[in-house]
């Protein structure tokens, strides 16, 4: 902000100084008249005084009232035979003064000197803010330094991530000691990029490496190097490693390394002269140049490998590439330990369940978490955090704020407690290794009138057909008990449907788990590789008959899901209407909860009555 703000200045500053100069050293010019009227006013005795000049005469004119201020003029004289026989014919004339460049000139060369001045005492002010400071320093470095006592972490700071600190311990030693390395004839990588989703501690685990090893951190982002002025970003480049080679040894470490180091030609072809190719270029060339002996190690991050340049990542480069995942049970353990050891924690709070709950949070995910839970404690006055504010401050970030202020009415509430109990209630039925935790019918969000908030019972990697068909039943819960009890579907499963038919598309087009289309992959994923969100068109690669087919499958899959929820929710009727009283008498259930209102209603004689006359229901249609 300060330095666009001193620019600003740079240009507007002289900008003022010239219009004052030319408004200090403007002199208003007396009205010219014809030189014939200057002869008829001195026959008439108008004229009061003359002053004649090489070729001008001024002067004023004699007042019309004795209180009246003089009026001057200014005429260009004609040569006296001339003049006479002009106005012997009655003729108006009047002279042209010689032009003459030295006033102007004087002018502009009295502004000009005054703007140099100005300009250099700006610049020498900008200089004294440092190397990297003002007009001489745009092609300079802006990477921040930290020594040791600057960083202040280490590796006992990130919890998790074990096996990127087990490959980063290698460059520490070799940080530490740089001789020891290449008495084998072995060679440190160049580079070492560091690759994972958002929030999972890429940064954190660069600085930590520095803290262990107490050599100077280099850190910048990619975007620091892109400027308005083509090859700025370049000079840039070569400042960073000039001075860590005076430094060394010492880390470079480079986050969001993809808005520096995109693909080339990969998007809009802008030429061979754009700003981010010949930045990239002289990345590239700086790192063939400089020996990892040297004792400088290059740090890289970013959460889109994939539209990364392959020359960046080529071997001789960067040599090695590490993930940093998101952390699993263990490990979110851990992080949470770290996190909630700041805070003063009740009796009853239990990390493990936590943990359990947290399924795919990251670590900034799970700092996020616990600082939530911790506003929520000193919102109530509380003298420690319970288990209570950290449920609620999960719910918090999975289903969004709580709109108590949004007023439903008596019928939509009802839809809505129907339609979360027909979702939990599925959920239950068919669990496939997710419990639900908690339904509640409090507007939250931007458009949530109610949620169903299940989580699973452990880490998955692998999904079968099976499983995912059960899912696709608890997405169509809701509108399976909406059609059983209204009679009619609401605009409620808008989200539901999408996500249940992202899901069997996914089936379709990319697991190959319909028979009728067999074993093919019809669509490759033209999301990041992360999971980050992607807006890459691709273009078909099948026929119309094909194309066909694939909707024709995707909607018997999510035919067969709402049926199978439907056969779900008949057998366990009085179940339903008694979770959604529950639901509307008191707006949230536990899961426990609502386990034990099914089984107290599954006994019940309305129950058992119910049993006979709903048998399971099968889908038409070729699975």
């Amino acid at each position: 902000m300060d330095s666009r703000r001193t620019s600003f200045w740079y240009w507007l500053g002289p900008l003022i100084v010239v219009v004052g100069l030319q408004f200090m050293l403007y002199t208003p010019q007396a009205p010219s008249i014809p030189y014939s009227q200057f002869r008829s006013d001195l026959a008439a005795g108008r004229i009061q005084s003359v002053q004649v000049d090489q070729d001008r005469i001024s002067g004023t004119f004699k007042p019309t009232r004795p209180d009246a201020p003089a009026t001057r003029f200014t005429t260009v004289p004609v040569e006296p035979g001339l003049a006479d026989a002009l106005a012997a014919a009655r003729v108006e004339f009047s002279g042209a003064p010689r032009s003459s460049l030295l006033g102007p000139a004087l002018t502009w060369m009295i502004t000009g000197l005054l703007l140099f001045g100005l300009w250099l005492g700006l610049l020498s002010r900008a200089g004294r803010g440092g190397p990297a400071s003002g007009l001489m320093g745009v092609g300079k470095s802006k990477a921040r330094v930290y020594v040791e006592r600057g960083v202040g972490v280490t590796f006992a700071d990130v919890a998790g991530a074990d096996e990127a600190k087990d490959e980063l311990k290698e460059v520490i030693s070799f940080l530490r000691d740089p001789k020891q390395y290449g008495r084998l004839g072995e060679r440190m990588p160049k580079g070492i990029l560091l690759v994972g989703p958002p929030g999972t501690g890429k940064t954190l685990l660069a600085r930590a490496v520095a803290g262990e090893a107490a050599v100077p951190f280099f850190s910048i982002s990619g975007s620091e190097f892109v400027e308005l002025f083509v090859g700025v970003g370049a000079a840039r480049v070569r400042d960073l490693f000039e001075q860590a080679r005076a430094q060394a040894p010492c880390i470079i470490f480079i986050d969001e390394l993809d808005a520096v180091g995109r693909a080339r030609g990969a998007f809009l072809p802008t030429g061979g002269h754009d700003e981010k190719e010949q930045t990239l270029n002289q990345l590239l060339k700086e790192m063939d140049g400089f020996d990892p002996s040297s004792g400088v190690v290059l740090l890289a991050a970013t959460n889109r490998p994939e539209i990364l340049d392959p020359a960046l990542l080529r071997a001789g480069r960067f040599d090695r590439q590490i993930l940093v995942d998101r952390p699993d049970k263990q490990e979110r353990v851990a992080i949470l330990r770290v996190h909630l050891a700041r805070l003063v924690l009740a009796g009853d709070v239990d990390i493990e369940q936590i943990a359990a709950l947290t399924t795919g949070f990251s670590g900034a995910d799970l700092a996020n978490l616990a600082n939530e839970a911790a506003l929520l404690a000193t919102r109530r006055d509380a003298t420690a955090v319970g288990m209570d504010d950290l449920t609620r401050a999960l719910e918090r970030v999975v289903a969004g704020l709580e709109k108590r202020s949004r007023v439903l009415s008596p019928r939509e509430r009802r839809i809505v407690a129907f339609h979360e109990a027909g979702h939990a209630l599925v959920a239950i039925e068919l669990s496939g290794g997710t419990q639900v935790h908690k339904l509640s019918i409090v507007p939250r969000g931007i458009g949530a009138l109610g949620y169903t908030i299940q989580r699973p019972t452990e880490d998955r990697f692998l999904m079968q057909r099976q499983e995912l068909t059960q899912r696709l039943a608890m997405l169509l819960g809701g509108r399976a008990a909406e059609l059983m009890v209204f009679g009619e579907a609401s605009t409620g499963a808008a989200d539901d449907l999408a996500k249940a038919t992202d899901l069997a598309r996914g089936m379709v087009t990319h697991h190959g788990m319909t028979a009728e289309l067999g074993t093919v992959s019809y669509e490759t994923d033209a999301t990041p590789l992360l999971g980050t969100t992607g807006d890459a068109w691709q273009p078909r690669r099948y026929a119309e008959v094909t194309a066909a087919a694939i909707d024709r499958a995707i909607r018997l899959l999510l035919d067969q899901a709402l049926l199978t929820a439907t056969d779900v929710l008949r057998r366990h009727r009085v179940g339903l209407e008694t979770a959604a009283s529950q639901l509307l008498l008191h707006e949230t259930l536990s899961g426990d909860e609502l386990k034990a209102i099914v089984e107290r209603a599954d006994h019940t004689p309305e129950a058992r009555a119910q049993e006979p006359t709903a048998p399971p229901v099968r889908a038409a249609g070729r699975g």
